[in-house]
């Protein structure tokens, strides 16, 4: 359960880091054309990070309610790394697409790390 809340935990400080970076930067042109388009977009990686974030604090805290919740976000995760190399693949940045991929990859182990955990807990509570 440790790598799935270390990954959400970096990945979660890795998003706002990222957008906190490309904003000071003024590297959103986005906002600019398409104020509201990014403004959502913003909204739900900001949602996503911060999610990840609490829900893996609270898997390193075995809280009952952090493995649903961790896939709950995880599943945010997993949308955003599948639509978001699209902007840097269309500017030849490939070195990021394949960084995308494979935090896509290490997200589908994670989620499948905390199904499985979650199929223990249900099993071992069966009367």
């Amino acid at each position: 359960m440790k790598f799935p809340a270390i990954y959400g935990i970096l990945v979660g400080i890795m998003m706002f880091t990222q957008w906190m970076f490309f904003l000071a930067n003024e590297q959103v042109p986005e906002l600019q054309t398409e104020p509201w388009r990014i403004a959502t977009h913003l909204a739900a990686e900001l949602i996503t990070a911060a999610g990840l974030i609490i829900s893996s604090w609270g898997l390193l805290q075995r809280k009952e309610w952090s493995t649903k919740a961790f896939l709950f976000f995880a599943g945010m995760l997993v949308y955003s790394v599948i639509v978001s190399p699209g902007y840097f693949a269309q500017q030849g940045q490939w070195a990021l697409v394949a960084m995308f991929a494979i935090l896509l990859a290490l997200a589908i182990i994670c989620v499948i790390i905390i199904t499985r955990l979650l199929k223990n807990q249900e099993s071992n509570h069966e009367p």
